[in-house]
C-alpha cells in the first residue's frame, strides 16, 4: 500500500521494539537470505520484466496534487496486462470472487477447528470509481481520516487491490484446510470499500482469533522486501490497543519468520531496520481493533524486481503459504 491516504501517512520516528519472538525471526532470516542473494544475482541479470515508464501524478487524499517523494500515487488506473505465470495476464475488469461463497463452506477437521481468522484484502478494485465515498472522513479512534484509498499498482498497471484479493483467496483455502473458519472484510463482492473503521469492526464482531490485513507497498524504486506492521500501544479517544499489542506482535513475528522461509524474500531494506517489523500508531485498522491484528506489506509494487514477484502466481502462492503458516503457528501456540 502507498503511504498516502487514510491509513498510509508517512510513519514518524520509530523506536526499536523487540520481543522474545524477534529472536526466532532473526534465526530464520540468515538462511532465507542465502536464497535471497542467489535470487538477487539472477534478478540482476534477468531484469524486472513487469514495469513500464508509466507514472502517477496524484494521491487519493483530497486536495493532493502529487505523490510524496518515495511513495506511490494512490490514483487508480485501469489495470493493463503485466507478466504473470497464471497462464493469462491481469484483465482490465474484475470478475468477482474466484470461489463464490467459499467463506460459507464448512471448515474441515483440523488443528484450527473452532478458530476464526479474518482476512482483510487491502483496498477494493472498484474504489477508483467511488472517489467521493472513499474520501469521506471516518473516525479512527485518535483522529479522522479518509475512508479508504485506491491503493497502489505496479508501473505496468497491476493493482494492489487485485493482488491483495488473489493472495487472500489463496490464504483462505490454506487456512480452511487447517480447519479454520475464515471471514473476509470484502471479496470483490461490493462496489467499493469497506472503510477502515468497518474493516476493524468486522474483525471485532467476528471475535476473531487473528486478523491479517494484506497489502503491497508503493515506495520508491530500489526499496525492496516485505514488512509486517504491528499496532503500537494506543489509548486515546476511541482507540485502546493495549490488550492486543503483545499477541499482535507474536502473530506478526511468526508471520515474518515464515514469510522469509517460504518466499525467500528478505525483510524490507527501507522500513523496520532489517527486522521485517514496523510499529505504527496511525493506522485506523489497527487502532480500532480489539483482537490480535497485523498488516503485511508483501513487497514494493514500484520496484521492478519486487513487481516481478508480486505479479507471479507461483510467488503469490508462496506468500499465502508463509502467511498461513505464521497464523497456524500463532493459533496453535
Amino acid at each position: 500500500m502507498s503511504y498516502v491516504g487514510p491509513d498510509f501517512d508517512p510513519p514518524g520516528p520509530r523506536r526499536s521494539r523487540r520481543g522474545p519472538m524477534t529472536v526466532a525471526v532473526a534465526a530464520l532470516v540468515p538462511g532465507a537470505l542465502v536464497g535471497w542473494l542467489v535470487w538477487q544475482a539472477v534478478g540482476d541479470s534477468g531484469g524486472g520484466g513487469s514495469t513500464s515508464a508509466t507514472s502517477t501524478t496524484s494521491s487519493g487524499a483530497p486536495g493532493a496534487s502529487s505523490a510524496a517523494p518515495g511513495s506511490a500515487s494512490a490514483e487508480a488506473r485501469t489495470p493493463s496486462a503485466s507478466g504473470t505465470d497464471d497462464g493469462k495476464p491481469p484483465s482490465s475488469t474484475f470478475s468477482g470472487p474466484a470461489t463464490p461463497a467459499a467463506s460459507d463452506l464448512p471448515a474441515a477437521a483440523g488443528p484450527l477447528k473452532g478458530k476464526v481468522v479474518v482476512i482483510d484484502p487491502g483496498h477494493n478494485p472498484g474504489n477508483f470509481q467511488h472517489s467521493a465515498d472513499i474520501n469521506r472522513k471516518v473516525n479512527i479512534g485518535t483522529n479522522w481520516k479518509e475512508c479508504d484509498t485506491t491503493g497502489t499498482s505496479t508501473n505496468a498497471g497491476y493493482t494492489e487491490a487485485r493482488f491483495t484479493l488473489d493472495v487472500a483467496r489463496r490464504l483462505r483455502t490454506l487456512l480452511q484446510q487447517e480447519g479454520a473458519t475464515v471471514k473476509f472484510t470484502q471479496d470483490g463482492d461490493r462496489s467499493w470499500g469497506p472503510c477502515v473503521d468497518e474493516r476493524a469492526r468486522i474483525g471485532n464482531d467476528a471475535h476473531a482469533d487473528a486478523v491479517v490485513s494484506i497489502h503491497a507497498d508503493g515506495s520508491a524504486a530500489g526499496n525492496r522486501g516485505f514488512h509486517v506492521i504491528l499496532p503500537a500501544s494506543v489509548h486515546s479517544g476511541g482507540a485502546d490497543t493495549r490488550a492486543i499489542v503483545a499477541p499482535s506482535r507474536d502473530l506478526g513475528e511468526r508471520i515474518a519468520g515464515n514469510f522469509v522461509r517460504d518466499t525467500g524474500s528478505a525483510p524490507s531494506n527501507y522500513v523496520g531496520g532489517g527486522t521485517g517489523l514496523d510499529v505504527r500508531s496511525d493506522l485506523g485498522g489497527l487502532n480500532l481493533s480489539t483482537v490480535p491484528k497485523v498488516f503485511i506489506e508483501c513487497g514494493n509494487m514500484r520496484d521492478s524486481k519486487d513487481a516481478a514477484l508480486l505479479t507471479s502466481g507461483a510467488w503469490r502462492q508462496k506468500a499465502a503459504r508463509g502467511i498461513s503458516e505464521g497464523i497456524v503457528s500463532f493459533l496453535r501456540g
